[in-house]
């Protein structure tokens, strides 16, 4: 049995050097929206 031992400080040397501009800029699009009560009770009466 093998026991590994974390450092006592972790290893940032690549968040420390991450270009953030970079980065592609994205918009976020709600896509799954939740039903509404008269749909949820349209689908219980349905069922």
């Amino acid at each position: 049995l093998t026991v590994f031992k974390m450092s006592d400080k972790p290893d940032i040397s690549a968040v420390e050097s991450f270009d953030k501009s970079k980065l592609k800029k994205t918009v976020t699009e709600e896509k799954n929206t939740l039903p509404t009560k008269e749909t949820i009770e349209q689908e219980k009466t349905t069922v």
